[in-house]
């Protein structure tokens, strides 16, 4: 035989199916369905079916045409002139559009969708993320500035922004970056050494290097600088609004020094930049910055879980295609039991994590349009940071574990399955890492208290009527009778325990959730969520104890 003809059997490889309709995507049909009313979900479900086709058909075969693509950036022309022009890969310029069509932003503050509001747009950014190579990172900024600039009583900013932030039409929609991140620190905003000085006009002016600014091709970004003469620290901070371009689209006043060269997320073009008098806006006054950005965090904290979800969903898909078609020892991968085992703890980890995620979702809702109160909020400021932490660490897991159950065809770059690995790593780092989001969780309960928390879990649990959750409840609710003594004692005496005590919050959070969708469908003739939150319950709790506790 030649060595140029073709092998004799050829592995026909895996698809992942129908974003929306796929089987494997049943856990957010079913919350959307339970928590949605009917003639609501009913408008948008062709909208979600038709983004999940796309996803999983003409979407994904783009994104594998357009694997080897990056951006690339120009500093000079060839005259000699500073240019520092970015181009962006194919599938990078076409998301933008369809991100500005399918309302990926804008139907967050959709008013007559009221408290439903996020839920809708997160679930068609479920569908659009896995196939748009991580647009949905200048979504999530874009989203957060939205949310800044609505609320921060800045007429004059609102009025420039919104309407391009919030558009559904291509050539007037705007994305927004987030410059924080510097050469002194990432998470320790307040050693930002960026400086705003008034000019001879009275504009203000930014001097400073942002050593890692991700979607550096946004029309917009929010950023924080040091007024001159403000004292150090973050209290002196303050919140700017700036467009780096003017309207022939040159850099004002912007160097792009480099694009950073990244383990994963590639297709975005992350810059450093040298900001020398850069023209800006403050946005709520000159002090305070990092209080005045926080929503944006909270915001964007949520897209990263949303992303850890939809990209665990993803492998998941290709994963369960793949064991069907892959034979193996005379039978395909899906008939061999300890397969079937390792994707139903694949399965299991991700319906806890997505149960986690929607919940705190259809909780945002609440706050942003619905009729929240104090117990819903002091809920929401300790389940943020606990989803992004929990939902991070379990798709860098997941994904891997999926990764391994292709063998060696997992490894193999043309595939496009080892994208997916080095892109789900930047999501327990991006917006806090995962000891950052522990430390964050022992301040939010300094300033909530676990009390919101506990009845609200309490609450689900009370909710739950059919026989056959009552042994799991039972033991749900003695795990979450551990959790006052977890925090008696001294506060400090937590700190080394912190990562501990924020991944048992966040995996009870997904195990009550669980539990909970699983008592609404029962009643309903469909067993499946109990199935899934058994294996869960059997699979993560044995809880790791924190010490003495």
């Amino acid at each position: 035989m030649s060595a140029h003809e073709p092998l004799s059997t050829l592995q026909t490889p895996p698809e992942p199916g129908d974003g929306w309709d796929h089987p494997g995507n049943w856990l957010l049909r079913a919350w959307l369905a339970r928590s949605v009313p009917e003639d609501l979900l009913a408008q948008h479900r062709p909208v979600l079916a038709e983004l999940g086709r796309l996803s999983g058909g003409d979407w994904y075969r783009m994104q594998l045409e357009d694997r080897l693509n990056e951006p690339r950036l120009t500093s000079w022309s060839a005259w000699g002139e500073r240019i520092d022009e970015i181009e962006l890969t194919p599938l990078w310029r076409r998301a933008h559009r369809w991100a500005a069509e399918y309302g990926l932003v804008a139907t967050g503050y959709d008013a007559s969708l009221g408290r439903h509001a996020r839920l809708l747009q997160f679930a068609r950014a479920w569908m659009y993320i896995p196939s748009t190579d991580f647009y949905g990172c200048p979504l999530a900024m874009t989203d957060g500035a939205a949310r800044i600039l609505s609320d921060a009583g800045n007429d004059e900013l609102a009025g420039r922004a919104l309407p391009h932030l919030l558009s559904t039409d291509p050539g007037a929609f705007w994305t927004s970056g987030q410059w924080m991140t510097e050469t002194v620190g990432g998470s320790d905003v307040g050693r930002t050494e960026t400086i705003a000085r008034r000019d001879e006009h009275g504009r203000w002016r930014l001097t400073g290097r942002k050593w890692f600014t991700s979607a550096a091709t946004s029309e917009i970004a929010l950023t924080l600088a040091r007024p001159d003469g403000n004292p150090d620290g973050s209290r002196g901070l303050a919140l700017f609004y700036l467009e780096p371009r003017d309207e022939a689209g040159r850099l004002q006043n912007i160097e792009v020094l480099r694009l950073k060269d990244k383990l994963g997320t590639r297709k975005l073009p992350t810059a450093e930049l040298w900001l020398d008098g850069a023209p800006a806006t403050p946005v709520n006054g000159l002090e305070r910055g990092v209080a005045a950005i926080a929503p944006m965090l909270n915001i964007t904290r949520t897209w990263n879980a949303v992303t850890a979800c939809a990209l665990m969903q993803r492998a998941l898909a290709l994963a369960g295609d793949y064991a069907r078609k892959r034979i193996a020892f005379g039978r395909p991968l899906a008939e061999l039991p300890l397969h079937r085992e390792t994707l139903a703890d694949l399965e299991a980890d991700h319906a806890a994590a997505s149960s986690a995620l929607l919940a705190t979702v259809d909780l945002l809702g609440t706050v942003e349009q619905g009729e929240p109160d104090d117990a819903d909020t002091a809920a929401l400021r300790l389940l943020t940071p606990l989803i992004k932490l929990g939902t991070a660490r379990d798709a860098v897991a997941g994904v891997s574990e999926a990764l391994e159950a292709f063998g060696g065809a997992g490894y193999i770059e043309d595939t496009g399955i080892p994208q997916l690995l080095r892109d789900v790593q930047v999501l327990s780092i991006w917006e806090g890492t995962t000891n950052v989001l522990s430390l964050d969780t022992l301040r939010a309960l300094a300033a909530v208290g676990i009390e919101p928390w506990l009845a609200r879990m309490n609450g689900r649990l009370d909710g739950c009527r059919q026989p056959a959750l009552n042994a799991r409840v039972k033991q749900a609710r003695e795990q979450l009778g551990a959790v006052p003594h977890w925090l008696a004692g001294d506060p400090q005496a937590l700190e080394p325990q912190a990562r501990r005590l924020a991944l048992n919050l966040y995996r009870l959070t997904g195990l009550v959730e669980l539990l909970a969708l699983a008592d609404h469908w029962l009643g309903r003739g469909d067993d499946r969520p109990l199935a899934v939150a058994r294996h869960y319950q059997d699979l993560r709790f044995r809880l790791e104890p924190l010490r003495g506790g």
